[in-house]
This record gives C-alpha cells, structure tokens and sequence, in this order.
C-alpha cells in the first residue's frame, strides 16, 4: 500500500484502506462522477470505433471506477488514465490520479516518469485530433494552431494536479515532523519534569539530614556534659554543698549555651531574608541567683532524666564501640538550610571544648605539633566535630579513662587523633548511664569522607578506643 502523506493511526475507524470514513465517501464520491463521465464519453469512442453503445458505456463505467483505488494503488490509476486517453476520456481521473500520486510517499523519479507519460500521451492524442480538425475544415486556424492547442491541452491537464500533489504532500511530511518533534520534546520535558522532582526530593532529604547531623553536633556534646555534672551534682549534694553550687552553676552555663546555639540554627531555619543573611544571637542570660540545695539536687536531678542525646554515637552499651548509619553530604563553611550562614566552630575553640570535658572529670592530654594556621571553614569545622563527638563518645562510654587528643598540621592536610585508655572499671566505668543512638561513628567517616579525607576507628590493643581523621586541606 502507498500512502498519501495523511496521518494514519493504527486504529482508524474507515472501511479497507481508508482510514476515515470520510475520505472513504470522498474517494467515492469522485469514482461516481469519473465513471459517469467516462461513460459519457464511452458513447462516443463506441462510435469512433464501430462498437455497440453498451460496449463502450460499459467500458467507461468499468473505466472510471477505478479512480476508487486512489489511495491504495495511485500508480494503477495514472497508468489507467493515460492507456483511456486516447479513447478521449477519464479527464477527471487523470487529473486526481496525478494529484494523488504526487502527494503520496512514493520516489520523484517515479512520480516523473508518471508526470511525463501522462504530459505525452495527452500531447499525442491532443496533436492528433486537432490536426484532423484542421484537415477536415472544422478549424480554419494557422499552423500555428495545432502545436500550440497540443501543448497548452497537455501543460493544463499534467503541470497544475503535479504541482498541487506535491505542494500538498510536502505540506503534510511538514506537519507530520512537527508533530513528531512536538512529542518528542513534550516527552522530554515529561522526563525532565519527573528527573527534577527526583532532584528535589533528594536535595529535601539531605537537607533534612544535615540539620538533623547540625543540631546534634550543636547539642549532643553539652546536653552529655550536663548530665555528667548533674550526676556529679547528685554523688555530691549532701558531702559537699559548694562544690555542688559549683556543678549546678556549670550545668546552667552549658544548658544556656545550648539554647543558645539552638536559638540560632532555629532562627535560620525560620528567617526569610536572601543567603547570608546571619543571625543575630539572643543577649547574654543574666546569672542565675543563688538557691537552696535541696532545689539546686531536684533541679539537676530532673535534668539528668530529662536529658535527650541526638541520633550520631558510636558506642553500644557497655563500653564496646560499634557502629551506625548517618546519610548525607557535609555541611561545611558554616551553611545551614537554604543558604544561611551560621557560624560554625573552629580549632581556635579546641582549647575551651578540652576544658568543659576536663571540667567534667576526665583527664585530657592535647598535643599540637607542626605551624597552626588557619583552614578552610568546611575543613576547621570537621576537624572540630570528630574531636568533639570522641570526647562525648568517652564520655558515655569511658568515663573516667584518661583521653590523648593529638593534632597534627602538615602541608597539604590536617590529621587528629583522639585515644582513651582503659576505663577503669571496663564495662561499667561510669555510673552515668547515657543514651545511645548508634550513629557517632559512621557520621563522623561520612564528615571526613565528603572533603576527600580518611577516617579510622577501633579498639585499641591496652583496651581502649581510638579515632584517627586526616582532612586534606582546601584551596
């Protein structure tokens, strides 16, 4: 089957070949009126060629109604048109039969052949019949007359249908590729659409994970601290009433640093403004007046069960370190949420972050070798958070075990080191028991891992526990 250029669906709902119902009519139609012509002429070339009448209607209608397999067979019908022509008839046909071929699918160079054939034979018999006309008498024009009637007769039945087919055809491979690219870009954008809702739902979760990563950062560290103190605070409330006051007073400074640092990463959370906009931290809490004892242990008391540690440790129960699972990216140079700033800690804050943990009773030994300088705030903060979160993993888990924190410049990186020793009571050192959410360890290897560093931890050979980080540093 050749097709004519019009768009054909798989599921047309025409009889045959036709794939509307409407252009089954329209072909019909034009098989009618081409067979009622070509029986009209059909008396004639019944005259012409000394047949009955009959015969030659019958031979027109047979004729003419082969214009109905236009769209199927186009080639059938131009071949069809030119072998009637010289019978003089199938005009029509031969006039829809080009237009059809030319608007259909098939080769230039057999619609040509066809084109020329038809412009020949039309040629032919059009010289013929008007040079008998000339020498019978019924037309008395000059020479001129027969080439020019032949020529004009052949040029008007061939050149117009030809050119027409073929506008319309390429009219219609035109529109056909437009579609074609239409879907094809709606079907990208279709792809795009759902690869950009991938994106943002990924960039939702890590944005939830590093927040949740941020806030414990911030806060596990003193909330575990102020736990040791209250414990400390309960042992000596009633032997030592000063040195009770004292641990409260230290209690109440961390617990207010705490919130204030939650006031902030809060208060970017909330904020409007474009990114690096900086939020501005709440003023100093006056110092808490004296109270009795007894409210001071009730008070420590209730924030010992109240304390909550976030979801990033390293430790099981027992004193045994493990593993867990924290997912996503860093959050480095002091970035939080949509692109507020924050400021992030540094290793100038080492020096106080050692003395809250010495505060708390363990035994801390820091050794910086090579020339301090200054990093990048990513890499600061990193290093910042592994010593940190190690220190709070003792805490937890060997309290009471004296702890070697090691830093150590270089030229291209920074490597730190925190090791405690054997608790003294292994298994049970410490009779503050702290929540663990199984998470320290493999949070603080993806920190290191997102800037291109190492990580290592395990049980050393004397019993105790060791974490060792190298960073490389940032241009």
């Amino acid at each position: 089957m050749t097709t004519t250029g019009e768009e054909h669906t798989a599921a047309g709902t025409g009889p045959w070949w036709w794939v509307r119902w409407r252009s089954a009519v329209l072909d019909a139609g034009l098989a009618g009126a081409s067979a009622v012509e070509c029986a009209g002429e059909g008396i004639r070339f019944a005259h012409d060629a000394g047949l009955p009448v009959p015969v030659g209607v019958a031979f027109g209608l047979i004729a003419g109604a082969v214009l109905l397999l236009r769209r199927k067979w186009p080639i059938a019908v131009v071949l069809v048109s030119i072998a009637i022509t010289p019978a003089q008839m199938g005009f029509l046909m031969g006039l829809v039969g080009l237009y059809t071929l030319a608007a259909s699918e098939l080769p230039r160079r057999i619609i040509g052949a066809l084109a020329g054939m038809s412009f020949a034979g039309m040629l032919i018999v059009t010289f013929v019949r008007a040079h008998q006309g000339v020498v019978r008498g019924d037309v008395t024009m000059g020479d001129w007359f027969v080439p020019f009637i032949s020529i004009s007769t052949a040029l008007g039945m061939t050149a117009p249908p030809v050119l027409l087919g073929l506008y319309v055809g390429a009219r219609r491979r035109l529109m056909e590729s437009l579609r074609e690219r239409a879907d094809s870009l709606e079907r990208e954008l279709q792809l795009l659409a759902e690869r950009a809702e991938e994106r943002a739902e990924w960039a939702r979760n890590e944005e939830r994970t590093r927040i949740a990563r941020e806030m414990h950062d911030v806060v596990a560290h003193r909330v575990s601290l102020m736990v040791v103190h209250a414990a400390a605070l309960q042992a000596v409330a009633r032997k030592d009433p000063e040195k009770a006051v004292k641990n409260a007073a230290l209690v109440g400074d961390m617990g207010r640093q705490a919130l204030t640092e939650l006031r902030e990463m809060l208060g970017v959370l909330r904020t409007g403004d474009g990114a690096g906009a900086r939020v501005r931290p709440d003023p100093p809490v006056p110092p808490v007046p004296p109270v009795p004892l007894a409210a001071v242990r009730v008070a420590a008391e209730a924030a010992a069960s109240r304390a909550v540690d976030g979801p990033v440790d390293g430790y099981p129960a027992g004193g045994q370190p493990g593993s867990g699972h924290v997912g996503g990216a860093q959050l480095g140079g002091g970035h939080l949420g949509g692109g507020h700033l924050v400021d992030g800690p540094c290793l100038a804050e080492l020096d106080e972050l050692i003395g809250q943990s010495a505060a708390a009773g363990m035994v801390v030994d820091l050794s910086v070798e090579g020339d301090v300088r200054a990093y990048a705030p990513e890499v600061e903060q990193t290093a910042y958070r592994v010593v940190q979160e190690a220190l709070t993993n003792v805490h937890k888990h060997a309290a009471g075990a004296k702890t070697h924190v090691r830093l150590a410049h270089r030229v291209s990186e920074i490597a730190m080191q925190v090791e405690n020793e054997c608790p003294p009571e292994p298994g049970g050192a410490s009779s503050v028991r702290l929540p663990s959410g199984g998470n320290g360890l493999l949070g603080m290897k993806e920190r290191v891992a997102a800037l291109g560093g190492v990580f290592v931890s395990g049980v050393t050979e004397a019993g105790g526990f060791r974490v060792s980080a190298v960073i490389p540093t940032l241009a």
